[in-house]
């Protein structure tokens, strides 16, 4: 790259300390969007309703079917689904309004469908805006390119979720759909992390190794939290043991004690044993407690610190979301008698990522790098 050519591509940014607010309100939209994309694929998965469009057209699949004649070539695609030859045979066309129909189930996937196509106009319209502008950094401008690159391989993932679920089984595959659920979190966490380095980019880092330390530990675990939290939504395995604190009975079912079950084909077919909805839901549970205790000390350990300002608000955020979200785990597990309850079930994977972002911040002001 020659002199010139260098310094024509710096005449394209900003420094990262100038970016203005229309930028930061855009970042911050873009953040809600993919929150609300999350809550919905929590309500189209709970209810499932992922099936229910058979094909994945870009352009005219923006528009729903618009005459009854188009209703029943939709509705007619779904009857050759597995879903519906094993679980849902008999079912009618019913309204968006009328639970269990097909109409209803249409309705929340092309929702959640249709908001991705919302969220890729809300992002590349003022993209190219605010880029052809000057209104980015450099730094900004290379993160929102891996931002694009990580929604296309969500959308992907996102296919090759709902494909699974149209040749054998009735429903998607639970770890196909934890893929696609993990890949959105990183794309949040990702665009989460970005936003902060725009709007506190200015804030000093906290020098705290122990703070430092401990808070890349909890992350990694709530990663791992939230990915068995995937896998257990997929298998359903709350309906397995829907009791707390025991498991139906027993702390740790004896099932897992069994080495016969220990084998390659209750991996696969997870939905004809009870024995990886068992081993999830273990834990998954586990996971929860070792969250909650590193959590607490970690929180505990802080305040001894005297840490003040943001980082003290914080983890103030932090700790009170963890405190709600293992709550609202106790009451989805408890309430799933029968079926998962949709409801507690998406407030719970809302508080997932609230948790995220509470502890993405306290460790962007305890780990990041300075500008």
């Amino acid at each position: 790259m020659t002199k010139d050519e260098k310094f024509s591509m710096q005449a394209l940014f900003i420094p990262h300390d100038m970016i203005g607010r229309m930028v930061k309100n855009w970042l911050i939209l873009g953040l809600v969007m993919i929150f609300f994309q999350v809550v919905i694929g929590g309500i189209t998965r709970l209810t499932e309703s992922g099936l229910s469009i058979t094909e994945w057209d870009i352009v005219w699949g923006t528009l729903p079917p618009m005459s009854e004649t188009a209703w029943e070539e939709a509705f007619d695609l779904y009857k050759a689904t597995p879903q519906y030859q094993k679980l849902n045979q008999g079912m009618e066309m019913g309204s968006i309004f009328q639970a269990e129909t097909f109409k209803f189930i249409y309705f929340w996937e092309y929702i959640h469908r249709l908001w991705a196509r919302l969220m890729g106009f809300v992002f590349m319209i003022p993209f190219l805006f605010f880029l052809l502008t000057r209104r980015f950094s450099r730094k900004l401008f290379l993160q929102l390119i891996v931002v694009f690159l990580l929604a296309a391989f969500v959308a992907s993932l996102g296919w090759i979720m709902v494909a699974s679920g149209l040749i054998n089984r009735p429903w998607v595959n639970a770890y196909k759909l934890t893929l696609h659920l993990s890949a959105a979190f990183i794309l949040y966490g990702y665009l989460l992390w970005s936003t902060y380095g725009v709007i506190f980019s200015k804030t000093k880092v906290i020098h705290n190794s122990m703070l430092k330390r401990w808070g890349i530990v909890l992350t990694c675990v709530l990663a791992l939290q939230i990915i068995l939290g995937g896998i257990m939504s997929g298998m359903k395995a709350g309906l397995s043991y829907p009791t707390w604190p025991d498991m139906n009975g027993e702390f740790i079912p004896s099932l897992i004690f069994d080495s016969a079950e220990w084998n390659v084909e209750n991996f696969v077919d997870y939905d004809k044993n009870g024995f990886m909805p068992t081993l999830i839901q273990v834990l998954h549970r586990s996971t929860a407690y070792l969250l909650i205790i590193i959590g607490l000390w970690y929180f505990f350990k802080a305040k001894k610190s005297r840490i003040t300002g943001l980082l003290n608000k914080g983890l103030n955020m932090w700790i009170t979301m963890l405190v709600i979200q293992i709550i609202l785990g106790i009451i989805t597990v408890i309430n799933c008698r029968g079926s998962i309850p949709v409801d507690w079930g998406v407030f719970h994977q809302a508080g997932a990522l609230l948790l995220l972002t509470a502890m993405l911040f306290v460790n962007y002001l305890t780990v990041k790098s300075t500008n």
